[in-house]
Parts: C-alpha cells; sequence; structure tokens
C-alpha cells in the first residue's frame, strides 16, 4: 500500500462491503469469495469458523438491519498483509444491539485484499 490513509481507506472499503452483504443476505457468498482458503473466523462464542463452515453460516442468516463501524485503525503488518481493527455495532429488529471489537486481517493477493484472518470480542 502506498500511505497509512489509503491503507485504512481500502480496508474500510472492503469491510464495508461485507457488512452491506450481511444486511442483504449476500453474506455467504460475499464471504466465500474474500476469504482465503485457509481463511479463518474467530466469533464471540469462541467458535472457529474455516471459510466453508463461515459460508453455510451465513447463507440462512438472518440480516442485519443496520451497522456502524467507529475508531478504524489500520496496520501495515508487511509488504502483503495488512489488519483493520474496528469497533462495530449492528442491529437486528426485536434482538439487542451487536457490540463488538472486531480485528480483519487480510493478505493482499495479486494486489486483491482477501480475508485471512477476523475475530471478535464482545463489549459492553
Amino acid at each position: 500500500m502506498t500511505s497509512a490513509d489509503d491503507l485504512l481507506t481500502t480496508l474500510l472499503e472492503v469491510e464495508h462491503a461485507g457488512w452491506r452483504a450481511l444486511c442483504e443476505q449476500r453474506g455467504g457468498a460475499h464471504y466465500g469469495t474474500l476469504m482465503t482458503p485457509d481463511g479463518l473466523m474467530i466469533l464471540v462464542d469462541g467458535s472457529i469458523l474455516d471459510r466453508d463452515a463461515v459460508v453455510a453460516s451465513l447463507d440462512g442468516a438472518p440480516p442485519w438491519d443496520d451497522y456502524a463501524l467507529t475508531e478504524p485503525r489500520a496496520l501495515d503488518l508487511s509488504r502483503d498483509v495488512a489488519a483493520l481493527v474496528y469497533r462495530a455495532e449492528a442491529r437486528r429488529t426485536g434482538r439487542e444491539p451487536f457490540r463488538a471489537q472486531m480485528t480483519s486481517t487480510y493478505r493482499f493477493l495479486d494486489g486483491v485484499p482477501r480475508l485471512a484472518l477476523y475475530q471478535q470480542t464482545a463489549t459492553p
């Protein structure tokens, strides 16, 4: 990446695309393409899902009504690896808001960011 601002902008665009897909019930297809073949997601309940399990779990998931991402920070970890850390709040009708600290680690393959590792940590 060329600058810290460019990296943050790029990673936020990718992250927002994922959240929009979750709001539109396209999460399975989206993350099936976005994740690396060996990618993992670690959820707030402690479960660890590989790409196939992520796709299967998101295919039937209810959509989020809205979401907000705050306090984003990008870390340039190496020439082809970067992480995005942020706070998220998402809402579904009739449920308490979901609040968590997120970390998405991306590997750039042929210049395209692909999600390699994602972790949620619940926040009050």
